[in-house]
């Protein structure tokens, strides 16, 4: 079996610290609700003497927590801090109380005016003062990462022999490499007597993008609680994810030694329900919950992926309550791609008659970034549309403006393939456009309605126009056509409307000479 890897999320202390990621009393107990859906094992829930807001925080969420995990309260080495902590927590089944003080030569002579003996000493009283109201104590020494070792073993030494029942070896600035922290904790463990009966924990920052490869190099060299936040959250570039840490554990735990008992198909949940409190989006590109972790974009991914999924893809979405693996069609997408959707769409084509509508595809994925199933539709649609049309748009050209006389310069191809060119003057682009139509299409109508909509979402999305002509007898006949162009997508529609009206009057005329 291999060693259990504790989870303390502060999401709801060090992740509110993130600029605008502030969170109220109600917002709070939400997120720790999901939490405890995740079997976090530790809710740091807030700092309580720091605002009556934060110690309610800590109170409710002590209360709703019951033995699902332990709720955790922050002070420091204060005794002021440490007392209201334990005001805060009485609510909870399972207090602790997280108190300590910075270690570094940055924090000691600058922050905090002390020696290392009275850093030491203050470190002592804190945790004794603590271990009066709970039994599980937790010291963190702030900015270990920079302490000189010596000194932060005879600091953490003396914490333990004070009654902390966990010691957490913060890298506050998140400044060192992977493999220094590592040896900082190795350290620890061969050097600190007692150090066997408390758990280490971690909690690592993103200033250089490492927070989740110190935490993980920590874990291999012995540390068992780990301190995270949902989506990375955190004071400036942010702490270590919680997802990542997970999953990472979860991919090598027999290398690492390590698992942890996190519910992973919650993640994906839990990453949406920050973001949508807190207002902090995810980038997309983000590990395990951004928004293309599971897309393929690639030709060649997408080929890869349809054929076996672990291809390019080592975690199943579905661990981490992502649904599916995402297909983006773009102009990168190859045809198994675009055959794959396509199936999906209730879509079969014959060889020849896929790769007309492969090419057609290309036109529109080159104008746009990615090609939504609404565009696949439209592009099935016209496709349909130009097989059964008698006349088809071969070109069209307006020029207008002000104060320009609206000026259009159409081609349309006949059955029998021939090529008819004209121009036209309208009151407005789409009218020229449509008496140029008239002149060649000598079909008496009239249009009755004209409508545009979006198919599809974003500036560069299919426009699609549907009008309406009225021949001779009150019938009336509907055109569609879509387009990235307005005008060709009018110019389209009006031409479907009129091959209509064309096919009902050869039928009656051929109904009436049988």
């Amino acid at each position: 079996m291999t060693r259990k890897i504790a989870i303390f999320d502060t999401t709801l202390r060090d992740g509110e610290q993130s600029p605008g990621a502030s969170m109220n009393t109600e917002e709070k107990l939400i997120v720790a609700r999901q939490l405890i859906r995740m079997n976090v094992d530790v809710i740091e829930a807030g700092f309580p003497i720091s605002s009556p807001g934060d110690f309610k925080s800590v109170s409710e969420i002590g209360r709703i927590a019951g033995d699902a995990c332990t709720v955790c309260g922050l002070t420091r080495a204060v005794d002021k801090d440490i007392e209201v902590a334990a005001e805060a927590l009485k609510t909870a089944k399972r207090p602790r109380i997280h108190t300590g003080l910075g270690v570094s030569p940055s924090h000691l002579h600058d922050k905090l005016h002390l020696t290392e003996d009275e850093a030491v000493e203050r470190a002592v009283r804190a945790v004794k003062l603590a271990r009066n109201f709970v039994d599980d104590v937790e010291f963190y020494a702030e900015d270990a990462g920079r302490a000189d070792q010596d000194f932060l073993c005879r600091i953490i030494e003396a914490a333990i022999k004070a009654g902390a029942t966990v010691v957490n070896i913060p890298d506050t600035t998140g400044y060192n490499m992977p493999w220094s922290f590592g040896a900082r904790i190795a350290d620890l463990r061969n050097r600190v007597a007692g150090i066997e009966d408390a758990t280490i924990s971690v909690h690592t920052h993103n200033d250089l993008g490492m927070a989740t490869a110190l935490a993980i190099e920590a874990v291999r060299n012995g540390a068992t609680q780990v301190e995270c936040t949902i989506n990375g959250l955190g004071e400036r570039a942010g702490n270590t994810a919680l997802e990542e840490v997970v999953m990472a554990i979860r991919m090598h735990g027999e290398e690492l030694d390590a698992h942890t008992d996190i519910v992973t198909t919650e993640l994906t949940r839990a990453s949406k329900l920050v973001s949508s409190i807190t207002g902090i989006n995810v980038q997309p590109n983000k590990a395990i919950v951004g928004a293309n972790a599971f897309a393929h974009s690639s030709g060649i991914h997408q080929d890869g992926v349809l054929k076996a999924r672990d291809t390019y893809e080592i975690i199943d979405p579905a661990d981490v309550g992502a649904g599916g693996s995402q297909i983006i069609l773009s102009a990168r997408s190859g045809h198994a791609a675009l055959r794959h959707r396509m199936a999906e769409l209730g879509y079969t084509f014959a060889d020849d008659e896929f790769e007309n509508i492969y090419q057609a595809f290309l036109e529109v994925a080159d104008k746009k970034k990615e090609v939504y199933d609404e565009d696949l539709e439209s592009i099935v649609h016209e496709r349909e549309r130009e097989t059964k049309a008698i006349w088809t748009l071969g070109a069209v050209q307006v020029s207008c403006g002000f104060p320009l006389t609206p000026t259009a310069t159409l081609t349309l191809v006949g059955e029998d393939g021939a090529e008819h060119t004209v121009a036209a003057f309208g009151t407005g682009p789409v009218d020229a456009v449509y008496k140029a139509v008239n002149q060649i299409v000598s079909v008496e109508n009239d249009l009755s309605e004209f409508a545009i909509k979006a198919i599809t979402r974003g500036i560069d999305a299919l426009g699609e126009v549907t009008v309406r002509v009225t021949a001779g007898g009150g019938q009336v006949y509907t055109g569609r056509g879509s387009d990235n162009d307005i005008i060709v997508s009018s110019t389209k529609a009006y031409i479907n409307a009129l091959n209509r009206l064309i096919s009902v009057q050869r039928e009656k005329r051929e109904a009436a000479s049988a």
